[in-house]
């Protein structure tokens, strides 16, 4: 087993950071499991006003992707910048830096230049993916906070029908009742907004990255939210049936939303399901409950950062791990290549870059209300239609700091402890005057997005959505473009970490433009794997 190195002192600079007097310090907002079902997005349902508000002073990117749509492997890439074959995390059982390379982070390349590095909430996923510390001390100036009120997340604090307490998937609760009279989020907004306080008068710049939990499931929110989505106003997914043509190794079975007492109640039938159309709306709504919950949450932490007069000089990225499959093709939750899994919010305020430096006394970010039926949506200020992917937030935040970005990795990497394997953003935010047009030109058909998932076989069953490294039989890697989604599930050799793309188990060939929702399968129709070997990266 190799040794873990020891981190880098304090004293060692990458780069002379920039002057204290002009750096620019980073806010990093990381939710869990939210696609972008945001007034921001274009969803016409679902109340974000504060997020929507965040929007409309940043660059929003409207086609961001992830690496893996499930949370430790997808946390791991994109804060060290590399793919997970890279990282070699598929699951929930190794740390990179014992299992793959000493690769640095982002939090840790901040540190190493001058900034003071805070956790609060889910950041790194816990666990042995984090060496147990949340990569502590490579990537954090203190201990990460978490929220004491995590550890009930799930246990019995659901009050059912009877008059019980479960451990229910759909989970809205009176704040007062839970233990603790609070919840995770909750505490995590009130422990950044101490964070900002401190920072306020250091000498030094900071880099505060805060994860919140919810709409991952349980869906434990306060219930008023409810009263947001009454249920007759929810609709089902516009594609609710498993497709006909989809292979079933590119399947996820929802055995974790299975596992909830209120959907085992249902006793509802392996792989496939279906959930009973009632219980889906009830699914729905406590999907976009848990948003709007989680928008309060983003909105009094900016409110704070304008009222600390720290606006002017924080850069605020906001994104998620992975989306969530809300009844699209039969499927729930994450656990595979498909939008609806791997499509990601992604938007980045940079002050006077973005959006003109707020005046004294203006507030680029005052608290709205989900529940102010006044309220207008907000346009996004900037956005950008271009293919990016999340291995792209290190070198792009590095350079918007006025830091030196990583260099490009080469192949293979494990030896080299700082490089990256995403694109560099920077050229999205070369504005020549604020008045252009906001949608900003490219060359759409030139940029590729990558995803992958793993499977123990080739047809769904108790592992499916979340194998262990030793059970992964089998690679479904994914290429989405400006005009497809091309995906080829291939033979995997988890000793080896190796693909075998001449040992093709199925494929799937989505055309954007006729089928948004990817229910055609035309992979058949093709030339099959060959193209997918020429364009892998």
């Amino acid at each position: 087993m190799r040794h873990l190195p020891q981190p880098v002192s304090a004293g060692y600079l990458t780069k002379a950071p920039p002057s204290c007097v002009d750096a620019l310090n980073i806010l990093l907002i990381i939710v869990d499991d939210l696609r972008p079902s945001l007034g921001c997005y274009g969803d016409k349902l679902v109340r974000s006003p504060n997020i929507d508000q965040l929007a409309s002073h940043s660059l929003l990117f409207q086609n961001a992707f992830a690496q893996q749509a499930v949370c430790a492997p997808s946390r791991v890439s994109f804060l060290t910048g590399r793919r997970p074959d890279t990282t070699r995390l598929y699951d929930f059982n190794s740390y990179w830096r014992v299992h793959a390379g000493n690769f640095s982070t982002i939090p840790q390349y901040f540190k190493e230049n001058g900034y003071v590095t805070m956790s609060v909430g889910k950041v790194f996923h816990p666990g042995i993916t984090s060496n147990h510390t949340d990569d502590s001390p490579y990537s954090w100036s203190f201990p990460p906070y978490h929220p004491s009120s995590e550890k009930y997340e799930n246990t019995k604090t659901c009050r059912g029908p009877d008059g019980e307490l479960h451990a229910n998937l759909l989970c809205p609760v009176d704040v007062v009742d839970v233990p603790e009279g609070t919840l995770p989020d909750k505490q995590s907004t009130e422990q950044a907004i101490q964070l900002l306080e401190k920072m306020k008068t250091s000498a030094s710049p900071f880099f505060l990255a805060v994860g919140y939990h919810k709409p991952h499931i349980p869906f434990r929110y306060p219930k008023e939210f409810q009263k947001l989505y009454p249920l007759e106003n929810i609709t089902l997914a516009p594609d609710s049936e498993v497709p006909d043509g989809l292979p079933p190794v590119a399947y996820n079975p929802w055995m974790d939303i299975r596992q909830r007492e209120d959907v085992q109640a249902l006793n509802i039938s392996v792989p496939y399901g279906p959930i009973p159309v009632e219980f889906q709306r009830k699914i729905r709504q406590s999907y976009f409950a848990s948003v709007s919950y989680l928008d309060t949450q983003v909105g009094r932490l900016l409110s704070a950062l304008d009222d600390l007069q720290l606006a002017n000089s924080t850069i605020v990225a906001f994104t998620s791990d992975h989306g969530w499959a809300l009844g699209e093709h039969g499927e729930w939750a994450k656990y595979s290549n498909f939008d609806v899994a791997t499509h990601v919010p992604l938007m980045f305020y940079v002050p006077g870059r973005t959006a003109s430096l707020p005046e004294a006394g203006e507030k680029l970010f005052p608290y709205l209300d989900p529940f102010d039926s006044a309220s207008e949506l907000m346009e996004p200020g900037r956005q950008s239609m271009d293919l990016v992917e999340l291995v792209s937030l290190f070198p792009t935040l590095a350079g918007l700091a006025g830091l030196q970005v990583p260099p490009r990795c080469p192949v293979p990497s494990f030896h080299v402890e700082l490089c990256r394997e995403g694109k560099n953003l920077l050229k999205h935010f070369r504005f020549r005057d604020l008045e252009e047009d906001p949608y900003l030109p490219g060359n759409p058909r030139e940029l590729i997005a990558y995803s992958q998932y793993p499977r123990p076989a080739d047809f769904p069953q108790w592992n499916s959505d979340k194998p262990s490294l030793k059970d992964i039989k089998i690679m479904g890697y994914s290429i989405r473009t400006i005009d497809y989604r091309y995906t080829v599930w291939v033979g995997f050799n988890p000793d080896e970490f190796l693909a075998n793309f001449s040992d093709i188990h199925a494929g799937e060939l989505y055309f954007v433009d006729s089928d948004p929702l990817q229910d055609h399968n035309m992979y058949n129709d093709s030339q099959g794997g060959d193209l997918f070997q020429l364009l892998m990266p």
